[in-house]
């Protein structure tokens, strides 16, 4: 009987029929058949139900979908709600006061001192060594500075030639200085203008008149400006003892406008301790992680489950636990078995974050935590190894099944879920990868990716520079001029490197 019913036979009034098992070889072929029927049609549907369902309560805590499109009205996880606070500074709060700024040359000091005592009226004597300082800033009236070189020609009283000066040493032939030239690659990246919002900028604030041709044109000068650099960097970030690697989708056009779409591209990021390096690539396959990484890195990678980085071996990755935990989290929001085997595994991983926050303020010792982490481990591979073992077919569709081939992929990678824990230095996360594309992801809602090949190096290239600048406090402005004013006078590049 349960072969011709499979699950469902013991309960066929689920497809509206009653049935007595027992008297089951009785019923008519026909009635069976219908019945059989009915029943893998019910379980079908119920199947993708269920999926349907799990799909609509998708949000940041439970899949892949990032925090901007959880919608309006979303209530926030049990961890993240917090209590009602009142406004303003909260009762052991440090007050934060207005900075006072150096004064320098060309900066106005007036001084203000009382002449009569505010209650008798007498006349009052002496100075105040500390006087009460109100500082106002403003900005005055700007506009370019500009040099102009007048190449006067002479004509020579013995033969007749016409001679004329030529621009002397240092000075370039572009209409634009390098600081001009930096600010304009400044404010199409790290600000997010378009050509038409940077020529409006510029005219606005300092009355300079620039057509749409040439921002693309000196934006296209900076890109090229600053490869070396960017190079020099990838190298370093393969040398490093671990990296992060994340990517997010970032079309590209042809550039001729015939495809204003744009192909399907990624914008890759590795993220080092001091350098951060940025790629476009129209794929996202292991090819590209390949290049990027280097095939023969030796130190760790931190990153997702990703199938493009199955090329790594295990005791050089860490799986991120963010993205594992959003795993668990829509493993116990499905019902029966999948929850019972997310919930448990949700326990375990909420264990392991706290014992791994004292690990970082200093309330347990390495140690200490590696011992409890090996028992912790050992019932986490247990409980997987146990949800494995309930996968009857690997094609099967149901939340169950789904839950159970995560358990396995889980399982398969085990020994890279805990390679921070024996490694200092190496993050259970991979939140920093993330964290660099930020900007990149609000680069492309605005600009809807990059119109061609050559846009897209210039927002790699850019991405790389601001990113790791600001990682190591430097002046990313100052950094672009430089550029600029190496690559035109054939003077030493900068370096994206730390500084010693």
């Amino acid at each position: 009987m349960q072969d011709k019913l499979g699950l469902m036979v013991k309960a066929p009034e689920i497809a509206g029929i009653e049935i007595n098992p027992e008297s089951w070889e009785a019923t008519p072929m026909s009635i069976q058949q219908l019945v059989v029927y009915l029943v893998g049609e019910n379980q079908g549907l119920q199947a993708r139900v269920s999926q349907v369902e799990e799909r609509l309560r998708q949000n940041s805590q439970n899949s892949s979908k990032p925090p901007s499109q959880d919608g309006f009205g979303k209530k926030a996880s049990p961890e993240q709600a917090s209590p009602q606070k009142k406004r303003g500074g909260q009762a052991g709060h440090r007050g934060n006061q207005r900075k006072f700024y150096e004064l320098s040359t060309g900066d106005v000091i007036e001084n203000h001192v009382p002449e009569v005592c505010r209650k008798c009226g007498v006349e009052l004597m002496g100075e105040d060594p500390e006087p009460y300082r109100h500082q106002i800033l403003e900005i005055p009236p700007l506009r370019p500075q500009i040099t102009e070189h007048q190449l006067h020609q002479l004509n020579c009283g013995h033969c007749g030639t016409a001679t004329r000066a030529k621009l002397p040493t240092g000075v370039g032939a572009s209409q634009y200085g390098e600081r001009l030239t930096a600010t304009i690659a400044l404010l199409s990246s790290d600000n997010y203008q378009s050509h038409s919002k940077v020529q409006t900028l510029l005219n606005r604030l300092f009355g300079i008149e620039i057509s749409m041709a040439s921002v693309n044109r000196l934006r296209h000068e900076v890109s090229e400006a600053v490869l070396l650099p960017v190079q020099a960097a990838q190298e370093f970030v393969q040398g490093s003892a671990f990296v992060h690697s994340d990517e997010t989708s970032f079309s590209q056009g042809n550039g001729d406008g015939t495809n204003p779409e744009g192909k399907k591209g990624w914008l890759w990021t590795l993220v080092s301790e001091s350098v951060i390096v940025f790629e476009v690539a129209l794929s996202r396959s292991s090819a590209i992680a390949k290049s990027l990484i280097g095939e023969d890195y030796s130190g760790i990678v931190i990153s997702d489950r990703y199938s493009g980085y199955s090329w790594i071996d295990e005791s050089h990755r860490q799986l991120c636990w963010a993205h594992i935990k959003r795993d668990l989290t829509a493993m116990s929001e499905r019902t029966g078995v999948s929850q019972d085997i997310g919930l448990a595994l949700l326990r375990r991983q909420k264990r392991l974050f706290r014992l791994w926050h004292h690990v970082r303020d200093g309330t347990l010792t390495r140690a200490d935590f590696q011992v409890k982490v090996a028992l912790l481990r050992r019932g986490f591979k247990a409980q997987l190894a146990a949800a494995v073992a309930l996968l009857s077919s690997p094609r099967e569709k149901t939340p169950l099944a789904k839950t159970l081939r995560t358990c396995q992929e889980l399982l398969k990678w085990e020994s890279a879920l805990w390679t921070f824990v024996e490694h200092p230095g190496i993050e259970p996360t991979n939140n920093a990868a993330e964290q660099a594309l930020r900007p990149a992801v609000i680069w492309r809602r605005l600009s809807f990716g990059s119109q061609s090949e050559a846009g897209s190096q210039f927002v790699a290239r850019m991405l790389t520079v601001i990113t790791t600048l600001k990682v190591q406090g430097r002046d990313v402005l100052e950094f672009l001029t430089q550029a600029c004013k190496a690559a035109r006078f054939g003077k030493p590049m900068p370096s994206l490197l730390p500084q010693s």
